[in-house]
């Protein structure tokens, strides 16, 4: 075994012990694609100390939020465990909303990499919960959420009666459910009333890391517009206006991660916030939409209701 498997199968025992605390005959699965191959059998190679694993490789989906084969959503259903390493994101798929409900614990790792997993996996998880969760409560709280940024982000979002929800990489009890690497406080807001201007200057799945400024307009809840990208303005022409919704504000909490143009880690960032686009039927919102993108702000002040909780990317609370 060369060293940087070995590095590779220590991150992935964090994965397995730490992080999802797998138990002895547990019915684990695993999903991936060839973009993923690697990291998912170091995850099969750790989990098979423990337990009898399955690993099933699909076809790389075609956008983030794509739904897996019938056959693999029915496998979910039936597991204990399920992580999934895959180049698109399965985690705001039915498949994997069902089988959370069924009872399944699990992760995603969208677009997860080798440098990704090594940098980030061996991470303080306790120290990153405790900041997650203090800003999940402020977002269950606050009433209006206000973000600015020099490039000229100004926007508005709507939070009443939405509950704020964290992902803190720690996923023991029955029907648990996070990203690795994780560290992020969001929520959905109210869908028709995001009003405001975004300026990208992170990343964007699934373009990946923005070299130039883009900025999107919103009003009532929906893209107006988009300056600066004409890939990202392919991606929406082809969808309508469920698609095309605001429909989650996150704010990373993850000390190691750092911009690399996946949006998996970015939006992980300590300091960033994110918002998305599309479907938000996983963490209360009301919007059932074909896909789930998400765009990455560095550096932002973000106000909730009255109290500015981040100046330029620095938390002060």
């Amino acid at each position: 075994m060369t060293i940087l498997e070995r590095r590779l199968l220590r991150a992935a025992k964090i994965v397995v012990d730490d992080c999802l605390s797998v138990k002895s005959g547990e019915r684990v699965v695993v999903i991936t694609d060839e973009p993923c191959r690697v990291v998912a059998s170091a995850i099969w190679m750790a989990l098979k100390r423990k337990t009898d694993p399955v690993m099933i490789e699909i076809f790389s989906r075609s956008i983030h939020g794509e739904e897996p084969p019938v056959l693999v959503a029915e496998m979910l259903k039936a597991c204990d465990v399920f992580i999934a390493p895959t180049s698109r994101s399965l985690t705001h798929t039915q498949a994997r909303i069902n089988a959370n409900k069924s009872g399944a614990r699990g992760a995603t790792m969208p677009g997860i990499t080798v440098e990704t997993i090594l940098r980030t996996l061996n991470a303080d998880y306790q120290r990153i919960a405790r900041l997650t969760k203090k800003v999940c409560a402020a977002l269950s709280t606050a009433r209006k959420a206000v973000v600015q940024s020099e490039l000229g982000t100004s926007l508005e979002l709507d939070l009443k009666h939405r509950a704020g929800l964290s992902d803190t990489g720690i996923v023991r009890g029955k029907g648990s459910f996070s990203n690795l690497p994780a560290g992020e406080a969001y929520i959905a807001p109210i869908e028709s009333r995001s009003q405001g201007v975004v300026v990208v200057d992170g990343s964007f799945a699934p373009v990946g890391a923005i070299t130039e400024p883009v900025t999107v307009r919103i009003k009532n809840g929906a893209i107006t517009s988009i300056r600066g990208s004409r890939e990202m303005s392919a991606i929406f022409k082809g969808y309508g206006r469920k698609e095309r919704t605001l429909c989650e504000f996150g704010i990373g909490t993850n000390y190691k991660a750092m911009i690399t143009g996946n949006v998996l880690e970015d939006e992980k960032v300590q300091g960033s916030i994110h918002v998305a686009f599309g479907n938000n039927s996983a963490f209360g919102g009301k919007n059932r939409a074909r896909i789930h993108l998400d765009a990455v702000i560095r550096k932002p002040s973000v106000w909730l209701d009255d109290q500015l909780i981040i100046k330029k990317g620095r938390f002060l609370i």
